[in-house]
């Protein structure tokens, strides 16, 4: 007998335990960005659209600030720079819709960061083009203090944070191989930056340590509020697009590769893991979702990355229109310092090289001249559609090593403008590209789950309504998370049978003690 009730109430717990594990249940939505990993933790980033829908900009601005960006990718690694720089991924606001944006303005995605003691919040463009997160120093000169982005904009304020420190030039940060010729210090011994574009705009300041804030999710239910110390750019000077109000956000967020960057300092010492992904809502209020994590949607194809590449660059090797390949040299997109297929968030339109760009922009008219009438728009390939753009226009395919093909409906590939003689005006959102290097903006990105897996060394992607819940990978469980309004809603599975383990050896310890 003596045994008789402990066991009665491990089997009853087993019985409890076994019958939660199978049914599962879920726990109420969590209003943060972490899980935890079993080597560190998930960060997600809810995307929010940046700008009204109510007015249209010209195709002219759009392709002028992707120069610009362009210029810089061109340098390099984000322009001349003194050492890499930092990136990391959160809410996410912005649209990929190229003319349903405010007028004076370009498209882009933003999200939120916090740094500092006390922490300052900061709204910053994401892009994985570059590789530094830099945001503007109070002490900048020149940068503008108001935004026509309807955001509010903030400066770090390095004496005011409790917890703020400078890069000296003899720190090994500042002094490691991945330092450029560029490199600066000021005349209180500081490790500076400068990144120069190509249209001469650019921003120049310091690096600085400080507290990255994040919230954690602890033994998967459990919310805490987790921060660690990472390097970034402190702005003390800007120029070009930079300074214009309409435009203005606190700084860039990059996701590049670099050893900088917020994903390599944090996947480095286990607290996020080496992979992040996105998913870029192109309708509606735009929008969508950053995960410093792996998001799990069924259907990924994988190609893998160039090697010894600054950037996160395919290969590809073919164009298919309606299923028919294209009759391109696959040489032209073989990749090298200056040629290349790069995916790039920070590019608003998609960027074809010459040798592609005329044989696509036949095919697609050719395919739907008895259907649409062509029209030439301000010096664009337009057509005017009187019913639905997938009834009419062929799906296109982008072939890629490793057998992965990026499907793209009409949409990807085609933008509306607007409406002329009664008709919907419909035009092509690729153009040819600077310098023989073809870009994939959001135009192609968005509606799309990418998965940036850095310790494979390749890119994933699938079809995705980026309005809907994704899971994301925690240790061997999932967390679904709402991209629209960031939540997590916790799969308890694993944590029972976890739970369960850990009330079977604390009863057996009791039935062991009880009969000594």
């Amino acid at each position: 007998m003596r045994i008789f009730r402990p066991l009665m109430l491990l089997f009853a717990v087993v019985a409890v335990v076994l019958a939660l594990a199978v049914t599962g249940f879920a726990t109420p939505p969590l209003p943060s960005t972490l899980a935890k990993y079993a080597a560190g933790t998930v960060k997600i980033l809810p995307l929010e659209r940046a700008f009204p829908l109510d007015e249209q900009v010209e195709l002219s601005e759009l392709r002028a600030r992707d120069r610009v960006r362009h210029a810089r990718i061109l340098l390099g690694g984000g322009g001349r720079q003194s050492s890499v720089g930092g990136v990391v991924d959160f809410p996410v606001q912005g649209s990929s819709d190229p003319y349903l944006v405010g007028s004076k303005t370009t498209m882009l995605y933003f999200t939120k960061v916090k740094l500092g003691s006390p922490p300052t919040e900061f709204n910053v463009q994401i892009d994985t083009g570059s590789d530094i997160l830099w945001v503007t120093c109070s002490t900048c000169s020149n940068c503008p203090h108001s935004s026509g982005l309807g955001i509010d904009l903030h400066f770090f304020d390095a004496p005011g944070s409790l917890t703020a420190g400078s890069v000296t030039c003899s720190d090994p940060i500042c002094s490691s191989v991945f330092q450029t010729t560029a490199a600066q210090c000021s005349e209180n011994n500081q490790c500076g930056y400068s990144f120069r574009y190509g249209d001469g705009s650019g921003t120049s300041g310091f690096y600085m340590t400080d507290t990255f804030y994040f919230d954690a999710i602890l033994g998967e239910s459990l919310v805490a509020n987790s921060s660690a110390p990472i390097v970034f750019g402190c702005s003390t000077y800007q120029s070009g697009d930079l300074t214009k109000s309409d435009k203005a956000v606190d700084g860039i967020f990059g996701f590049g590769k670099g050893k900088l960057s917020v994903v390599s300092q944090l996947s480095s010492r286990g607290i996020t893991p080496p992979v992040f992904s996105h998913c870029l809502k192109g309708d509606g209020s735009g929008g969508g979702v950053f995960v410093l994590g792996e998001i799990l949607v069924p259907g990924i194809v994988y190609s893998p990355l160039v090697p010894s590449q600054p950037h996160y660059n395919l290969n590809m090797l073919s164009i298919g229109v309606n299923g028919q390949m294209l009759p391109i040299d696959a040489a032209v997109f073989e990749a090298s310092n200056t040629r290349g297929t790069i995916v790039d968030t920070g590019t608003t339109l998609t960027y074809l090289v010459k040798e592609a760009y005329d044989p696509f922009i036949n095919a697609i008219s050719n395919s739907v001249s008895q259907l649409v009438t062509p029209i030439i728009s301000n010096g664009e390939q337009c057509y005017l559609v009187s019913t639905s753009i997938s009834d009419v226009f062929p799906p296109v395919s982008f072939n890629f090593a490793g057998g992965a093909s990026m499907m793209l409906r009409p949409q990807e590939y085609l933008f509306h403008y607007g409406f002329y003689d009664g008709a919907s005006m419909w035009c092509i959102g690729f153009k040819i590209a600077p310098e023989e290097q073809t870009i994939l903006g959001d135009l192609v990105l968005k509606d799309k789950v990418f998965v940036y897996d850095l310790a494979r060394q390749r890119i994933g992607w699938t079809n995705y309504d980026c309005s809907m819940s994704v899971n994301v990978s925690v240790t061997s469980g999932k967390d679904i998370v709402n991209s629209g309004q960031p939540c997590l809603t916790i799969s308890t599975r694993n944590i029972l049978l976890r739970f369960l383990f850990s009330m079977l050896l604390t009863l057996l310890l009791c039935i062991f003690f009880s009969l000594t």
